[in-house]
């Protein structure tokens, strides 16, 4: 089996006086979209955060393709081929749209052919190429966010919460987008409450509940079994596919 691209052992994050998370234990397989779940305040957000470096692990090891990354400044941990995408998007809202992306890359130029297959799922970006990202919709303001984390290949995206607030034809374009990185070997560290979203990307599956991994599985199994959909995420049977978590 193949070792996992990231692994958290042991983890502990506090902000403030608060302690976060409370010894995490997660591995990333090196393919395919891992799908973190929980209920609201479980430490999903604040995991990607530790992660990147925003928040400083206050105990354990976090390991990136077999490195120690635990106490790398979040710049660096970019550099080695990690984007994030905050569940507030984080886009330069002064900025256009093309500035966005370009600040993104790391020659200060764009590769043609990768811009062109970015466009081909938000063609929308195309129309606001010189608009300033503030005067976006959400929707199109979380396609910059996206497009900026893959301008260039990663080994490795971290992306929050990314459907929030999107209407239906949104999600689908994203989930083209994060369908066709999964066929070129991207890995995706996602976290969402769109269960139907998060359920047809996703390849694996980690629940978090009160600063802890609780279960790791595949999501196959995860979505057969009606018991650990009600036990873990209070999901029944009989609710909509589209419930959130």
């Amino acid at each position: 089996m193949s070792e996992p691209i990231l692994r958290l052992s042991g983890v502990h994050t506090h902000i403030a006086e608060y302690h976060i998370l409370q010894g995490v234990d997660l591995s990333v397989p090196p393919t395919g979209v891992t799908v973190l779940l929980g209920r609201n305040g479980a430490g999903k957000s604040t995991t990607l955060r530790t992660i990147m470096g925003l928040w400083n692990a206050s105990r354990g090891e976090i390991r990136f393709a077999g490195q120690d990354i635990t106490a790398f400044e979040t710049a660096d941990i970019c550099r080695r081929g990690i984007a994030y995408v905050p569940e507030d998007m984080g886009i330069f809202r002064g900025l256009t749209v093309q500035e966005n992306l370009l600040l993104a890359t790391t020659s200060g130029r764009f590769d043609k052919e990768r811009v062109d297959w970015i466009l081909s799922f938000f063609p929308a970006l195309k129309r606001f190429w010189r608009r300033s990202a503030g005067t976006l919709s959400g929707g199109q303001k979380q396609m910059v966010a996206i497009a900026r984390a893959i301008i260039e290949p990663r080994k490795l995206l971290l992306i929050d919460e990314p459907t929030k607030g999107l209407a239906p034809i949104m999600v689908q374009a994203l989930a083209d987008a994060f369908f066709e990185l999964k066929a070129k070997d991207t890995t995706i560290l996602l976290v969402e409450q769109n269960f139907n979203f998060a359920s047809s990307l996703g390849d694996h599956v980690a629940v978090m509940d009160d600063g802890r991994i609780v279960h790791a599985g595949s999501m196959a199994d995860f979505v057969e079994s009606d018991s650990l959909k009600d036990n873990l995420l209070g999901l029944r049977a009989s609710e909509s596919p589209n419930s959130h978590v």
